[in-house]
């Protein structure tokens, strides 16, 4: 278990410095394709952060297999189905993905996906490698994303089943987080009544970000840190240091006349227009952040934001807070619960194993 203090670390990890041999011009085509060109790419971060906008630019751009939905394979198939190498546990796999969501957007043929996994598959990673191999050759295309934001806490286990994996963390202000979280009742209070939903998304904001950013640098070169909102109020810039990175011309007028899901209809836990001017993800915190709840959400959480780069609302958000305590236990509580979900079969006792609620 990764402690709390080990993840403190404030210097920013904004992988530029990559091989020269690697890098790739967004717009020269004709430039030689190197392994990291057909490297699987992981769009990761903690829920709410803009994975999905990330994901679809990628997919709009072409030359991605086109899965809209995520894979969810570390954080929710393995736990819930045991060790793959066992062919009861394939079999159970196979019964429930194959009625699920998961599948039905795979668009692949039922019997022969069965097969290739009964017979190939013997770990997680190899699932999650047949599948999305397979949605490939029959798109047609050289290469795979998967964009499952949960799949942050599970960087050593993708590197492993995935030496070439590429991986960008996207990044977003952990007010506006908590204020997505906490409308879709996500993350919730230990003390239901007495605690803000608000403080509880912001200290799973900020332990899942920790995580992230700590094991990213135990995979330098290969993890990039972008911004949500760098990627909102400069696309082409920032999707031309993704281009560079990944080696995968992400042309944005491409992409925006393609436009494949949430870049066309932005995927929102507010109501507004997507394409008015109300629509506006950047910052909304400063509109309808409960003000009482402010103050004490940067008093808490406020030195994480800072280490990122977001300006506070008040300095005084710095200063001890006598809820110090209270952020230490639901960082505690988080280690905790993932801990017993990789390394126990508890699990399968709060995951419904037929998929139904994905």
């Amino acid at each position: 278990m990764i402690s709390v203090d080990a993840l403190t670390g404030s210097e920013g990890i904004f992988v530029k410095d990559f091989s020269k041999a690697g890098q790739l011009a967004a717009t020269d085509g004709a430039a030689p394709r190197s392994d990291r060109s057909r490297a699987p790419v992981f769009v990761l971060g903690c829920p709410r952060s803009g994975t999905t906008l990330l994901y679809h630019m990628l997919l709009s751009a072409g030359g991605f297999a086109i899965y809209r939905t995520e894979s969810s394979v570390f954080n929710v198939l393995r736990p819930c189905f045991g060790d793959l190498a066992h062919a009861e546990n394939r079999r159970r796999l196979m019964d429930a993905w194959t009625q699920s969501k998961l599948f039905e957007r795979s668009g692949l043929d039922m019997q022969d996906i069965r097969t290739k996994v009964m017979s190939d598959c013997r770990s997680a990673g190899d699932f999650l490698r047949i599948v999305m191999e397979e949605i490939s050759r029959r798109q047609n295309v050289a290469r795979w994303a998967d964009c499952t934001p949960e799949h942050l806490l599970y960087i050593p286990e993708i590197k492993k089943a995935f030496p070439s994996a590429l991986v960008i963390h996207i990044i977003r202000d952990g007010r506006d987080v908590a204020l997505s979280l906490e409308k879709q009742r996500w993350i919730r209070p230990l003390l239901p009544g007495s605690e803000s939903p608000l403080l509880a998304a912001g200290f799973f904001w900020e332990w899942i970000v920790r995580h992230g950013r700590a094991y990213g640098r135990d995979i330098a070169p290969d993890y990039l840190e972008i911004r949500f909102e760098e990627l909102v109020r400069s696309p082409r810039e920032t999707l031309r240091t993704v281009s560079t990175f990944i080696e995968h011309d992400l042309d944005y007028d491409r992409i925006q006349e393609r436009a494949i899901g949430s870049v066309k209809n932005p995927n929102t836990s507010f109501e507004a227009s997507p394409r008015g001017a109300d629509f506006a993800p950047v910052e909304r915190w400063k509109a309808i952040f409960p003000g009482d709840n402010l103050a004490k959400f940067e008093e808490l959480v406020g030195g994480t934001l800072r280490d990122l780069g977001y300006a506070l609302s008040c300095e005084a958000g710095l200063r001890p807070n006598s809820l110090a305590a209270l952020r230490s236990i639901h960082h505690l509580r988080f280690d905790s619960s993932l801990w017993l979900k990789k390394h126990t079969p508890l699990a399968r006792l709060f995951m419904k194993p037929d998929l139904s609620w994905l």
